[in-house]
Parts: structure tokens; sequence; C-alpha cells
């Protein structure tokens, strides 16, 4: 075993052995969570500091994501704009800011100040797969690219400090190469890995495949890494089971979250039609009073499909919510709905 340094970032001093090279490896809060962990999927223009604090308010997960904020923007004149989606509350931790990019510098000064703002954690994406950021060379198109994929990690944790590292990922990116893509990551000894059990290929189109994830963990057990499944998770109770099936240390929720801020709710409440509503009404005016006018509120309607569905007269509550401008348009057009419609107020 002989001394070692990074090319690229000197400070990150390593031992090197017969087969990669060794890190100090720093847990931070990963360490003290109790196994299986549950942990919201960051989405982006989803996952706001509005969305995250109805979801703490009605069924807190373990852990919360930020939407995923590109590393180029927070090096750039235009900073204040990115900036806003890492905004959160000190009722969201832990809390993990996701970013993604390309480039190593860009990632040692986002993790600089993600740490001065005090998350919890930093992600990076090496997973998504939309077409014009894979385009850019960014997220799930690092699967090809190991060397830099390391050297992005590399710098993250330089910048860093005392803040663990972690990283979001698919089995592949055309096709299944966990075997390969897997220990890259590992070599790099970060915190933990969310492995997504799709390639970038599938999309969403085909069955996330739990039986790789279930070989990632065992691949990774006594690494010191952690690895979070993801991946057409249903309900906490479908969590703890693919957590006891798989040996994974955590699962990760993300569409099943949508129009039910409960899934997580550990005691299994199950909110009345009425309270799912309302609950759509507070997340508006939330979103109103964060945002003002530098959000389009817009944005909002997309969770008006998720909370309105499966009763009668769902169709008609939506198609008037969707003429709506304002939280307090849509709070009337509910109210006026529930009074119209007394029986559904004992539905469940």
């Amino acid at each position: 075993m002989k001394k070692c340094l990074h090319p690229l970032f000197p400070a990150l001093s390593s031992e090197v052995g017969e087969e990669f090279l060794v890190y100090d490896m720093n847990y931070g809060f990963w360490g003290k969570l109790e196994k299986p962990f549950f942990a919201l999927a960051p989405m982006a223009n989803v996952t706001d500091t509005v969305f995250r604090q109805i979801i703490v308010k009605y069924g807190r997960p373990d852990v919360l994501w930020t939407e995923f904020v590109p590393t180029d923007g927070l090096c750039s004149e235009g900073r204040e704009a990115v900036l806003r989606d890492l905004q959160y509350l000190p009722t969201e931790h832990p809390i993990v800011a996701q970013i993604f990019g390309s480039t190593p510098a860009h990632f040692y000064e986002t993790a600089r100040l993600v740490a001065e703002l005090g998350f919890d954690g930093v992600d990076i994406n090496m997973g998504c797969p939309e077409k014009n950021i894979v385009k850019s060379g960014a997220c799930s198109a690092l699967i090809n690219e190991p060397s830099l994929a390391q050297d992005i990690i590399f710098a993250t944790k330089e910048g860093a400090g005392d803040m663990p590292v972690s990283v979001k990922t698919r089995l592949g990116f055309s096709k299944d190469i966990l075997e390969e893509w897997l220990p890259v990551l590992l070599e790099t000894k970060i915190a933990a890995i969310t492995v997504h059990g799709r390639t970038r290929k599938e999309m969403s189109l085909h069955p996330a495949k739990w039986n790789r994830i279930k070989d990632a963990a065992d691949m990774a057990r006594d690494t010191g890494t952690l690895i979070i499944g993801n991946g057409d998770v249903e309900s906490l109770e479908d969590a703890r089971k693919k957590a006891k099936e798989t040996g994974v240390d955590g699962v990760m929720m993300g569409r099943a979250i949508f129009g039910n801020p409960w899934l997580f709710n550990k005691e299994g409440k199950i909110p009345t039609l009425p309270e799912k509503l309302r609950a759509m009404v507070e997340h508006t005016q939330l979103f109103e009073q964060t945002w003002g006018d530098t959000k389009s509120f817009e944005l909002m309607k997309k969770h008006y499909k998720a909370y309105v569905n499966g009763f009668d007269g769902a169709k008609f509550l939506r198609m008037k919510l969707m003429e709506c401008h304002n939280a307090a348009a849509i709070e009337k057009k509910l109210e006026e709905f529930l009074d119209t419609n007394p029986s559904l107020s004992q539905r469940s």
C-alpha cells in the first residue's frame, strides 16, 4: 500500500491497493438511520419545498431529496434563479440536495455551496433519462463515461467536506451493465447509492427489475456503501416487502406520492376524500404564498390530476380546477363541489 493523490483533486489523499483506491468515508446522517429507511424521490418541478412541507405534515419519510439542480447554473451569473430550487425549511431535515452536470469543477463549487446552505447530504444524479440532459453529457450519460463519473464524485467529495456524498443511478444506459458500473461507483467510497431498476433505454416502459437491485445490494455488502432501491414501489407496505426480499438498506418512492401526501405515514392513515382534497387546497395555498409570481401557477395543475381521481364527479371537478388561476378560486370550486355532493364526504 502506498500514498497517492487524485490527479485532479490532490486534497483527496488515498491509499492504493491492488484493485482500487480506498478513500475515507463520511456517513453523516446516513449512519443514524434505522434500516430499512424510506426516502422521497427527487422529481423535477414536483418535489420543491412546498410539496415537501405537505409531505412532512401528513407522512414524513426518513429522508427528503430536493429537485435536481444544475451545477452549471449554480456556477453562473444566473445562480439566484437556480438557488430557489434549494430552498428548504428546518422541518425538512434530513434533506439531501441533488445536483447534476458534467463539469467536475462545477460539482466542487456546488458541493461547497450546498454544505454552506446546511444540507445533510449532496446527491449526484447519474440516472435521469431526459433526452436534452443526456445530450449535454449529464445524468445517465455518465454511465458511459466511468472515468468522468469518478472525477465528478471526487470533486464533489472534496467540495462537500464533512457532508456525505451519494449517487442516484440506473442499471445501465442502453443495456444492463450493473456488474461493470456499480463497482466504478463503489470504488469512490460514497455513502449511498440509489439504484433505479431500469436502464436509461427502458425509461419507465418496463417493470423495474428488483432482482437486479438485490444483486446490487449483494455486491455492495461489507463495502460500507448503503444501497437504496427505487422503481415501481406502490406503498409503504410494498416498500417494506421489497426491502426484506432484496436486502437493500432503504427504499425510495416517487410516483406513488402523487395525490397522496400520506404515502409515508407509518401509522397507515387512510384519508377521507374531503381530507385529501383539502390537502390539495393547502398545497395550492402554500405554493402561492411561497412562490408568488416567481413560479407559474400552471405547475400546480399536474397535482390536481393526481389529487382528483377515482370518485364520481372527479372529471368534472378537474375540469373546473383547470380553469382556475389562484388558490382562492381553487378553494371556492372545491367547496362548491363538496356542497353539491354531500355523499362524497363519507368516502375514504
